[in-house]
């Protein structure tokens, strides 16, 4: 197994606690970066790491925090974006359970760097008793001196407040949250302004996701240059994955960004291959939001190379024949899987959690959890799926935030890869019908036929 930078001390016992996480090496970022360099030197040395987010957009770190507004006299702030929501993906759950003071670490270094006294950590709402082993962690840290006023002697102020979501997907989107924080009905804003200028309170912010923040850490004990050796060209670095489905060893894994998805999927110390020896028929690779991908195109780039579990060769083929390392949610189906049931699965959680705001999105996302429904139970038409085709071209890029978006590419990802099996069930409505019995919970808005 490759090098492992934030999960190398998982399996201390009693890492957890903070006398034994500092045993272990704990807070010497914070020495280093408070003791001997400025917030400039700490930023460009994110910069230089090439660290990219690890929330799903992979926008470079250093690059957004040099970004942020710096008037006279108004302060700033970092919030943590630890409302993991994107069905398939619970590494940051991982982190922050058996790991809190890492974060909490990440947290103080940036925040120095981003010039941050006040920093939240928004969690997702259904993450309670995460909630308590940070609370407790951020009281540690803050007994011992590594938060409060004049951190180690060097004038900086530091204070973490937690704030609990109520479980709503939308907020996961930067702007909806700070809107959330604030109070407000979490809906996304109309950018620009962006948040780097007009955020939290209308004051400068920086929302950063909770793995990229614990990158913080190794970064600035190893130093960038060191850092940015680990994976290749652009995706330097670890990279924490959650993977599921039809494996035979589901959790999370670090890697470093260049073992082939063939190697992840069978090896024995990652996935260690599929139950019952079937064969593999799709993945999708970085969440609910990013294209599914059939075997073949898994297991190979559109210019025929081994597919590199990176940001550049999952996305080798754009959406025609590639998808994306999004938040790193790596969801295996076997050859047993329904598609046309696995896309209606995710057409109603986008339905359901989309906000409202946007026309395309609140009519757009319950059209297709209709006419999925529909051909999904037998009482599809050959034109549904054209027109699920047709409706997931007018949701993409004509909302507000993403979610239209992360809505819409699953649906024309499934159709562009597996239309044959979209056309089976219009074709054989009565083996549907069958194939779902004892279902019809499921169905209770499916269109007339």
């Amino acid at each position: 197994m490759g090098r492992k930078l934030l999960l190398e001390k998982a399996a201390v016992e009693g890492i957890r606690s903070y006398e034994v996480y500092r045993r272990e090496g704990g807070y010497l970022s914070v020495e280093k970066a408070l003791k001997n360099m400025t917030p400039d030197q700490v930023t460009d040395e994110v910069k230089k790491s090439g660290l990219r987010g690890r929330g799903g957009a992979g926008f470079p770190t250093g690059l957004k925090w040099s970004f942020i507004a710096k008037p006279e006299g108004i302060p700033r702030h970092l919030v943590c974006n630890a409302d993991e929501s994107e069905p398939g993906t619970f590494k940051d759950r991982y982190l922050m359970e058996f790991l809190p003071h890492l974060l909490i670490e990440g947290l103080i270094v940036s925040s120095y760097a981003l010039g941050s006294n006040t920093t939240y950590v928004y969690i997702r709402g259904e993450y309670a008793w995460i909630l308590e082993i940070l609370e407790q962690a951020i009281a540690e840290a803050k007994n011992n001196g590594w938060l409060g006023k004049n951190i180690l002697g060097s004038g900086f102020d530091c204070e973490i407040y937690m704030h609990r979501g109520a479980g709503a997907y939308i907020c996961g989107e930067e702007t909806a949250l700070i809107e959330s924080l604030e109070g407000k009905r979490g809906n996304p804003r109309i950018k620009p302004p962006f948040p780097a200028v007009k955020g939290a309170w209308d004051r400068p912010t920086v929302v950063n996701n909770v793995e990229t923040l614990a990158a913080i850490v190794p970064i600035i004990n190893m130093g960038a240059e060191e850092y940015a050796k680990i994976g290749v060209g652009k995706s330097t670095g670890t990279k924490l994955i959650s993977a599921c489905g039809n494996i035979n060893k589901p959790g999370v894994y670090e890697i470093d960004m260049t073992i082939s998805v063939e190697e992840f999927i069978y090896g024995e110390e990652y996935c260690g291959g599929i139950p019952g020896g079937k064969r593999l028929k799709a993945c999708i690779p970085g969440g609910s939001s990013v294209p599914i991908l059939p075997a073949n195109l898994l297991l190979k780039t559109a210019k025929g190379e081994t597919r590199i579990m990176n940001y550049e060769s999952l996305s080798d083929g754009g959406f025609a024949k590639g998808s994306m390392m999004g938040s790193g949610g790596f969801i295996v189906f076997d050859e047993d899987q329904c598609v046309v049931r696995h896309t209606l699965t995710l057409a109603r959680f986008y339905h359901h959690e989309s906000c409202g705001q946007c026309s395309p999105c609140r009519e757009g996302t319950g059209w297709m959890e209709k006419i999925l429904k529909n051909i999904e139970y037998g009482k599809g038409k050959h034109s549904d799926i054209d027109l699920l085709w047709d409706i997931q071209r007018k949701i993409e890029g004509n909302t507000i935030c993403p979610l239209g978006d992360a809505a819409a590419w699953p649906v024309a990802a499934a159709i562009r890869h597996f239309r044959d099996e979209f056309e089976w069930h219009v074709n054989n409505p009565v083996e549907c019908q069958q194939h779902n019995y004892g279902l019809a919970h499921y169905a209770d808005a499916l269109e007339p036929a």
